[in-house]
């Protein structure tokens, strides 16, 4: 078998050996095509017809690459590397300075291989391609509002002689002006002098050190001078060159798909006046949040090896008997892992039409794992505990599905509800999963409201019978490559960035029509993500540094109007956090839009990695932990009122709850040097603690009258405070004005 997939596996960050790099080939790049073959091909030759000739190159071995580790990173790589070295590779290099890669130009090639007794016995089919190339084009090709500040003649677009397929241009950018937004970002607050990209990734821990995220937006602030910020009106992948090459420019690259010589091929926006002005103008166009209940505001529980009703029970028995109180459960392990939509061990007659069922459908086994789904879901109501359920968009096909899942995955390729992708023969089949999780699975086309409502319908007894009040939205990320084929015609470089803001969406409408609130917890999204639920920073490590990277993950999230943003209270995966981190980091956690913690599944090995403040205290043996936690969650459930009014504020404003300090003073340059500081409201400024072992802390005060919450000593506004600072407690600062009204909520 000799196998050539041009465009790869559409994982962003690496070439695949079978594809075509570049995917569109470039005049003056070199250009290599690549296969992957059986062991009984010893040889592979490319054929390459222009038209007028066909001419042969003999390809060489060469190392297969994969999506591995030492890759990307990515969580469950080894094994799809243990999968990969199994096949072969080899690949020809065509030089850039090749007369067939002529811009303009057209043709055709396959590979011929085979045993070395047979070299010509194995073939694939013709592959057509079109060669393009950079060209300065004129100003209207991009179509930039004025306050985007389009530098003129910057303009070049990426032309085949048929099809534009990318466009190129920069922005001015002026002495001190601090470029931040970006959508979610872990590795700063200031990207001047750096670039990215905007393209929704699975990074499975370290983002800050891999740069990638989950939550991308072609939208950022430019802070300072004359104030300002852009929106690259796209869902295709954006690159930013944001005063790396040139400090004065912002030059940006973007994906399109246009005619040859069309104008208007890009859509910038541009807006003027502060910070505030800006993103008020980005949610009118993007969409904006709307509030959820206060329980959202209290603190959130969960760990992945919470999978027993009596487990979940446990937990909340021993939140009450600490008296540790939290607003909510979410249940990861709670389903099947197959259907995603039935309870496990529940006993059922599957339902070969794939048609929603009801609760009645179901029997609870009393040696079950959930023997009264019903009862424990009234219970924690009855405590003023909300119940969230976790959720995958895929169909999981391996190992090969039985009963439900088998008719679901029928019923939805029968339906049409599937995204799809091209086939060897050039057919359109389901498309099957690329990432590492859930590998092959098919996924919904959440994209489409017939679909979406298809899939959700599935899960509606949940909410309608049992009462559940969210869902955790999790493994949006998985729509790989840009010739995927959506419903509505849009291929995957178009809508792949949009799958998860549809997700989060489907699952809030289901909510909305069981008259529940639209709570979903999602880790991935794009432009778009505002309108839908609440947003975690995904998976990361125990660490100070993490803890640090998580941060700036909320600053940029919410500088770009993810409103309810919060993240895995001091990490959730590995060994547990030292007392030191995990106080630290709650006490932050405090004064953040959404207060969680939660924790990785450990297959029930022992000593336990939960992330509960018991078994912390426990397994640090530092009797601080939990009187610390304590302290800092009964400060939580005195300011939820103050925070619920606060978030009405924001919404009504077009602003952020949570949101650097840059929005209030942008024109002073002292906060930047201090960027993991903020406000929460009108009122409250955070500087939390982020290094190991201090004991004392200095925040840089913007100007204005200042109390410090927790001494209740006032501060002049305009430089810097050190105080000493408890484990259990993060520096906070109440405008002078609102102290009067608010001194109540930092009462020990």
């Amino acid at each position: 078998m000799i196998r050539h997939r041009p465009f790869g596996s559409g994982h962003p960050y690496s070439v695949d050996t079978e594809q075509r790099s570049p995917i569109d080939p470039v005049a003056g790049e070199p250009l290599t095509l690549g296969v992957r073959v059986t062991p009984d091909v010893d040889a592979v030759t490319l054929q390459w017809d222009d038209g007028a000739s066909i001419i042969e190159l003999a390809l060489d071995r060469t190392q297969r690459r994969s999506r591995g580790q030492a890759v990307d990173g990515g969580h469950l790589a080894s094994a799809q590397a243990r999968l990969a070295r199994a096949a072969r590779g080899f690949s020809v290099t065509l030089p850039a300075d090749d007369a067939r890669l002529t811009a303009g130009s057209a043709a055709r090639y396959r590979f011929v291989g085979g045993p070395a007794v047979a070299p010509s016995s194995q073939r694939t089919r013709w592959f057509e391609v079109r060669i393009a190339g950079w060209r300065a084009a004129p100003d209207s090709a991009v179509a930039a509002d004025a306050g985007a500040g389009l530098v003129p003649g910057t303009v070049e677009v990426l032309d085949d002689g048929e099809r534009v397929r990318r466009v190129r241009f920069a922005l001015a950018l002026a002495a001190g002006e601090h470029v931040a937004g970006f959508g979610e970002r872990f590795d700063a607050l200031d990207h001047r002098g750096a670039s990215l990209d905007s393209v929704v990734f699975e990074q499975y821990k370290s983002q800050g050190a891999e740069r990638k995220t989950y939550l991308p937006m072609p939208f950022a602030h430019v802070v300072g001078g004359r104030g300002w910020g852009f929106h690259v009106r796209t869902s295709r992948r954006v690159w930013f060159d944001i005063g790396e090459s040139a400090p004065d420019r912002l030059v940006i690259e973007a994906e399109v798909d246009s005619p040859s010589g069309a104008s208007g091929v890009i859509d910038v926006g541009g807006y003027a006046g502060t910070p505030h002005a800006v993103l008020d103008a980005f949610l009118a166009e993007v969409g904006r949040p709307e509030q959820l209940p206060d329980w959202v505001l209290r603190l959130w529980a969960s760990g992945n090896e919470w999978n027993t009703q009596a487990e979940v029970m446990r937990q909340a028995d021993a939140h009450r008997e600490h008296g540790i109180p939290i607003g909510s459960i979410v249940i990861e392990a709670w389903s099947d892992e197959s259907t995603f939509h039935v309870w496990r061990d529940a006993q059922y007659t599957p339902r070969a039409d794939g048609g929603p069922m009801r609760l009645a459908d179901f029997t609870f086994p009393a040696e079950g794992a959930w023997p009264d789904p019903k009862g424990m879901i009234d219970e924690l109501h009855a405590r003023d505990i909300a119940l969230l359920l976790w959720q995958i968009p895929l169909i999981k096909l391996r190992p090969h599905p039985r009963g439900q899942t088998r008719h679901d995955a029928d019923t939805a390729v029968r339906e049409g509800v599937l995204i799809r992708e091209p086939g060897p023969d050039g057919r359109l089949r389901p498309y099957r999963n690329r990432g590492w999780w859930f590998p092959l699975g098919l996924m919904p086309d959440l994209t489409d409201e017939r679909a979406a409502q298809w899939w959700t319908e599935k899960r509606r007894y949940l909410v309608d019978e049992l009462g559940i009040d969210g869902f955790k939205t999790d493994g949006g990320e998985h729509a790989w490559g840009r010739e995927l084929q959506y419903l509505d015609g849009r291929r995957g470089d178009e809508a792949n960035n949009t799958f998860p803001v549809a997700y989060a969406k489907a699952y809030g409408d289901l909510l909305r029509r069981a008259g529940k609130a639209p709570v979903t917890f999602a880790r991935a999204g794009f432009t778009g993500s505002q309108a839908h639920g609440a947003v975690w920073a995904g998976d990361e490590n125990s660490t100070w540094e993490a803890f640090r990277w998580s941060l700036f993950a909320g600053l940029t999230a919410t500088a770009s109007g993810i409103l309810y943003w919060g993240w895995d209270i001091a990490g959730f995966s590995g060994e547990i956090p030292s007392a030191e981190l995990y106080l630290r980091s709650m006490a932050a956690a405090a004064f953040v839009p959404i207060m969680q913690y939660h924790s990785e599944f450990n297959h029930h090995r022992q000593p336990s990695r939960d992330r509960t403040p018991w078994n912390i205290a426990e397994r640090t043996g530092d009797e601080r932990v939990l009187p610390g936690v304590r302290r800092i969650v009964a400060l939580r459930e005195r300011l939820v009122p103050h925070l619920s009014a606060e978030t009405a504020w924001a919404i009504g404003q077009g602003t952020s709850l949570m949101r650097p300090l840059f929005f209030d003073w942008p024109d002073d340059e002292r906060l930047w040097n201090q960027p993991l500081q903020w406000m929460l409201g009108r009122s409250i400024l955070i500087s939390p603690v982020t290094t190991e072992g201090a004991t004392s802390h200095t925040a840089t005060l913007p100007a204005g009258e200042w109390v410090h919450a927790f001494s209740g000593e006032s501060v002049a506004g305009g430089g810097t405070h050190t105080t000493e600072v408890p484990l259990d407690e993060v520096p906070v600062y109440v405008r002078a004005a609102d102290w009067p009204r608010l001194h109540e909520i930092f009462r020990s």
